[in-house]
């Protein structure tokens, strides 16, 4: 069933731009269906600093139909941008791709061995499967479709009449010195390469030639690169004339019939906004420049198309732990199908729920994804218990559903770091997976490990996939027998105390008692003494205590968790192991 968000009693950041979007479309189109939007370039991985160009209206978008109005979140596929450079690391991708720099995305073929017709079909379909899991609903438009088959003949043609007013406008930014760069992620970033770098050897970056500007830039009838220029227009008849760097191809033909081009990137995002009536649309921080496609396109909007630019916040990076900035023209990088793998679409959602916009955040593929899952789960009991402060209650409804209803949760979830160790120790053996996690709390075992799925699946991908082979967990086959040989009476009489107290502990809360309880017990405390009630000197021998048993268990300093370890190791192997 739907899930209804009490609005009013939340002071989260999508409550508070919901309210904004719904007065705004009220006053600029009343009656009418709330109209967001998105802009998504498959120009290479759509990874996850582009998620936050969708996942930032949608959660708008969301809240906006929780409070019972209609609305469209509309993703432009930028499909119709040109391939401008082969990346690095794409699979199936090699030098020859080069040939195609210039042409359409949808007109470059998709990598070796895809089943997709096209370059931009391929990526897409990898970011539209990734939308699903999430429960982002939208409504997806090829800017391929809407200029090859003429839907914005009149706005090409208005543009191309107004010429010399959209030059006008970007002449205000021509002469001004280039902003220093800074570290940002534009989602729309081929969009916006193009703009700063120029999309033709004979044009600059907004379309001016030695015939003048001229806001539209046709694909050559030969080779179909967009290294054209334009050298004529007629007003009157809409005869227009290019010629083509890259063949030297030459034709003149009537812009009210043409459909293979397209406006230059600074006049083709506010043409769309008047077009779509685009009420709410976030934008990265290179957009905070002067002469960037979003503040012209504010100018543009208006005085040219008779339109208003979005209202929407300027969105900050998205980071991955241990990775560098993220960049969708190299391949490698890691998109939102990456991180479903190894975590639960809520997680996903929430952590881009969580934070503001203008917040940056990192998303851990290494072992911080054990503790992020920590902090959900005990947002999770706290929202059950109704401890949980308001703001934090609006992300955690965010994340686990939309005002379609809930999206499909793991039914018993236990630990992340607990069941990626055990998946570590197992090797993905499901009898011994079930065994483990059934000895996990012997008052209510485990009966499938479909009970404890997806996220058994997720933890299982994130080691086989994220955890380096020298970091996994190998069992040893024989006791280590001279070390332990080489041990003193006190480590003898620790491994004493453990091996005596398996049978009666035998559980994960009952070893977790037991392995720190041990050296309580040697330096004459009780094992259920607090740590303010111990001196300093316990956790030392806690430490040495641990470095031990893994020493022997795995043969390393460190390991997973040593409850857990002991569960998946069994009781009659850790006794072999331990020399008994």
């Amino acid at each position: 069933m739907p899930i209804v968000a009490q609005s009013t009693e939340t002071t989260d950041w999508v409550s508070r731009y919901a309210d904004e979007v719904i007065e705004e479309s009220e006053r600029r189109a009343p009656g009418k269906p709330v109209v967001v939007a998105s802009g998504l370039s498959p120009s290479g991985p759509i990874h996850l600093g582009n998620l936050r160009e969708v996942m930032t209206p949608h959660l708008v978008a969301d809240e906006i139909r929780r409070r019972g109005h209609e609305v469209r979140h509309l993703i432009s596929w930028d499909d119709y941008d040109r391939y401008r450079k082969v990346p690095n690391g794409v699979v199936g991708v090699d030098d020859s791709w080069g040939e195609h720099i210039g042409r359409p995305l949808t007109a470059v073929p998709a990598p070796k061995g895809s089943p997709y017709a096209s370059w931009a079909e391929h990526f897409k379909a990898a970011m539209v499967e990734a939308l699903g899991e999430l429960g982002v609903e939208f409504d997806g438009i090829s800017q391929t479709e809407q200029y090859t088959s003429g839907t914005y003949r009149e706005q090409i043609l208005h543009a191309m009449k107004h010429r010399g007013d959209i030059d006008a406008i970007l002449d205000q930014y021509r002469t001004k010195k280039a902003p220093a760069k800074k570290q940002s992620q534009k989602p729309l970033d081929e969009a916006e390469l193009e703009a700063a770098e120029g999309s033709g050897a004979a044009a600059d970056d907004d379309g001016t030639g030695s015939a003048g500007y001229f806001p539209y830039k046709p694909y050559c009838g030969d080779c179909g690169k967009d290294l054209t220029t334009v050298t004529a227009y007629d007003d009157d008849t809409t005869e227009l004339t290019y010629t083509c760097t890259a063949c030297d191809f030459s034709e003149t033909v009537r812009l009210s019939e043409f459909n293979r081009g397209k406006l230059v990137w600074k006049v083709d995002w506010p043409m769309r906004w008047a077009y779509e009536g685009v009420v709410f649309e976030p934008s990265g921080v290179d957009h905070s420049s002067p002469g960037s496609s979003f503040q012209v396109g504010g100018q543009i909007v208006g005085s040219i198309f008779g339109g208003k630019q979005p209202i929407g916040p300027m969105y900050a990076f998205v980071g991955i732990s241990g990775m560098a900035k993220m960049s969708s023209s190299k391949g490698g990088v890691p998109t939102p199908g990456d991180a479903l793998k190894i975590m639960e679409p809520q997680i996903l959602r929430w952590l881009y729920a969580r934070r503001r916009p203008n917040q940056s955040f990192k998303i851990a593929f290494d072992q911080e994804i054990q503790r992020l899952y920590d902090e959900w789960d005990k947002l999770e009991g706290k929202v059950a218990d109704r401890s949980a402060l308001p703001a934090d209650v609006a992300a955690h409804s965010r994340a686990v559903g939309t005002a379609a209803g809930e999206l499909p949760k793991t039914p018993r979830p236990m630990p992340y770091r607990t069941l990626a160790s055990v998946a570590d120790i197992t090797a993905g053996a499901e009898d011994q997976t079930l065994r483990i996690l059934s000895e996990l709390d012997p008052a209510d075992p485990l009966s499938s490990l479909d009970e404890v799925r997806p996220r058994l699946d997720r933890a299982e991908a994130w080691i086989n996939t994220q955890v380096p082979a020298d970091q996994r967990t190998v069992v040893r086959k024989e006791a280590d027998t001279e070390l332990i040989k080489s041990l003193d009476d006190q480590g003898r009489a620790s491994l004493r105390l453990l091996l005596d107290g398996l049978d009666s502990h035998w559980s994960l809360d009952g070893l977790t008692h037991l392995v720190y309880g041990v050296p309580k017990v040697q330096a004459g405390f009780s094992a259920d003494a607090t740590p303010k009630e111990l001196p300093a000197e316990i956790k030392v021998a806690q430490r040495t205590f641990f470095a031990l048993l893994y020493h022997l268990l795995v043969g390393r300093d460190t390991g997973p968790r040593l409850p857990t370890l002991l569960l998946a190791v069994g009781q009659e192997r850790v006794r072999k192991l331990l020399g008994e």
